[in-house]
């Protein structure tokens, strides 16, 4: 960390850290009726920061617990915006006067801003942050040409601010507004749709192909028991990162589908050969926009491509419904599988929004998370090659 900023600069940005100056109230203590009024009315769908979702993450999620809240009221004491944050150190283990926006398992961090109202609860949040302490705020894997964009990068040019790009990539969308099979044409052409029929043919002669949709609350509670499953038999399950594997994950999805099932805001989808379900998958709902959460596939099935042969049906289900204008794959960039049927993109990043001008601590936090990217890219790299040695006989 010398390299970045001395450390008499960071004992006393760690003595000043955010949320120690000026206690930012817990997340879990927010009001929620008054969250769910704004999730209707927010400027830009987030699924993963609509309240059932996120108070489950923050209350058992593991490393995801214990969020503090960053939000807005306008003028008649509704509220206006939301984020939920913690320290920088807490996140990137560096004790710099930062929040971070949390991940809410979803990889979406988009705050919620009243679509009436969204500078204006821009403007306040961030107040909110300095008054906390915070030299700067982060975050990571938001949208970043919609509309809550927009509203953020018009707050800070008023105070001569402008927001740092740390990272960017275009990510996996669907257009719901478009014909499925014509969509489909498109994007994959006669020969690999030719290919993927024929696995189905292949995948029927283990029993009838059926895709199933669980909407109510008792029929998601079901379908969960079967992708949970489904999840922990394949390379999740091997690597230790499959929902049921942890007793603080496997709460919160519980709690999180069934609390939206019963607003109608999650459907599991299971994709069977006869009385075998080889694939499943979870989706979120919010406003005009889908969320395709996890997928889960048995890997006796592969060949048969079930996890394509799943999202191809939830291509046609969504493209049949008229509530559904889009929908955000969730997927890491250049994901094999769905990009090619998700032809449409957008771009998501991490950013920095620094707090105040000629802030001679905005270097440090910008030359330590660089520093952090870079470790953790060189660390997922290393990962990657011994994995791929293992998995090479010789």
């Amino acid at each position: 960390m010398a390299d970045i900023a001395d450390q008499a600069m960071i004992r006393r940005a760690s003595r000043d850290d955010a949320t120690e100056r000026h206690v930012l109230p817990p997340l879990s203590g927010a009001p929620v009726g008054a969250w769910r009024v704004l999730a209707e009315r927010t400027i830009e769908a987030n699924g993963y920061y609509q309240p059932d979702w996120e108070l489950a993450v923050d209350a058992s999620a593991r490393g995801r617990t214990g969020a503090s809240l960053l939000s807005a009221t306008g003028d008649a004491g509704q509220l206006i915006g939301l984020l939920p944050v913690v320290p920088m150190r807490r996140i990137y283990r560096i004790p710099l006067p930062a929040l971070v926006g949390v991940e809410p398992y979803g990889t979406l961090c988009t705050p919620l801003l009243d679509r009436d109202a969204a500078e204006q609860a821009v403007g306040k949040m961030l107040q909110q942050a300095r008054d906390a302490g915070a030299h700067a705020l982060i975050l990571r894997t938001m949208s970043l040409e919609g509309p809550a964009m927009a509203a953020i990068r018009a707050v800070l040019a008023r105070d001569g601010l402008q927001p740092r790009l740390l990272s960017a990539y275009q990510r996996a969308q669907l257009d719901a507004t478009r014909d499925a099979d014509q969509l489909l044409r498109d994007a994959l052409g006669p020969k690999k749709l030719k290919e993927l029929r024929r696995q189905r043919q292949r995948l029927a002669d283990h029993g009838a192909v059926r895709f199933d949709v669980a909407r109510t609350p008792h029929e998601v509670a079901t379908a969960l028991e079967t992708f949970l499953v489904l999840e922990a038999g394949g390379w999740k399950g091997r690597r230790g990162t499959a929902l049921s594997q942890h007793a603080g994950d496997e709460a919160f999805i519980r709690r999180a589908t069934s609390a939206m099932a019963e607003a109608g805001r999650c459907e599991i989808l299971t994709l069977y050969a006869g009385a075998t379900p080889v694939a499943g998958g979870i989706v979120v709902r919010h406003q005009d926009r889908a969320f395709f959460f996890k997928i889960g596939i048995d890997e006796r099935f592969a060949k048969h491509s079930p996890g394509a042969q799943l999202t191809l049906e939830l291509t046609r289900h969504l493209c049949a419904d008229p509530a559904i204008n889009s929908a955000d794959s969730t997927a890491a960039p250049g994901h094999p599988m769905i990009d090619p049927i998700w032809r449409g993109r957008f771009a998501i990043g991490d950013v920095l929004l620094p707090l105040r001008r000629h802030d001679p601590l905005l270097p440090a936090i910008h030359g330590a998370l660089n520093i952090h990217r870079h470790g953790y890219e060189a660390a997922r790299d290393a990962v990657r090659w011994i994995r791929q040695r293992r998995a090479t006989p010789g």
